[in-house]
């Protein structure tokens, strides 16, 4: 495991597409249990090189009921995005996550994380990519079914700031699923 996550750390296959170069960011073990698949590194994380080191990681965490030592612990939680770098931004926010990672490594990467018991896909392009056809019509309605993609996939709506107003316009997230969800957590972490 330990190769792989330098190799991908060391890679440049789309650098010519990327504003601010190539910085791959994620994190993975062996023994890891749960596995959050986000969308690809903002500015901030690209700076620090520390995966969901934003307002959306603290979110997010807070979604979780998630202290940062036990998020950022890779031998429970591996953190692995659809793009590994920054992508740069477009008009309304940053740009959807370069297309080529996610087919180079995330299949060599959960090759080597046999423990894993949940998989949190968080956002369109991860629930897309892993649902395939399973998916429903959209975001909201792909979250609102998330007990049909158990025990395994969990989907996420994205935990930016920006989404605050989604969760203002979908109340049953708050209500029902961020319980179910760290009934989830809990119960693969102890």
């Amino acid at each position: 495991m330990i190769e792989l996550i330098q190799e991908i750390k060391a890679c440049t296959i789309c650098k010519e597409q990327l504003p601010f170069g190539c910085r791959p960011v994620l994190a993975a073990s062996e023994t890891s249990k749960v596995l959050i698949i986000g969308q690809a590194p903002g500015r901030v994380v690209h700076n620090t090189g520390i995966p969901w080191d934003d307002k959306s990681g603290e979110n997010l965490r807070n979604w979780l009921q998630m202290d940062n030592d036990t998020f950022y612990d890779e031998s429970k939680v591996a953190i692995v995005p659809m793009g590994f770098c920054y992508p740069g931004t477009g008009k309304s926010g940053d740009l959807p996550p370069r297309k080529e990672c996610a087919p180079q490594w995330h299949d060599a990467l959960l090759e080597k994380m046999p423990s894993l018991e949940l998989v949190l896909l968080i956002g369109q392009y991860a629930q897309k990519y892993y649902l395939k056809k399973t998916a429903k019509k959209n975001l909201t309605t792909t979250v609102q079914h998330y007990h049909e993609y158990l025990p395994l996939y969990f989907p996420l709506p994205h935990p930016s700031p920006r989404n605050n107003i989604w969760q203002k316009k979908n109340p049953w997230f708050k209500e029902e699923v961020l319980p179910a969800l760290r009934k989830r957590i809990q119960a693969t972490l102890k």
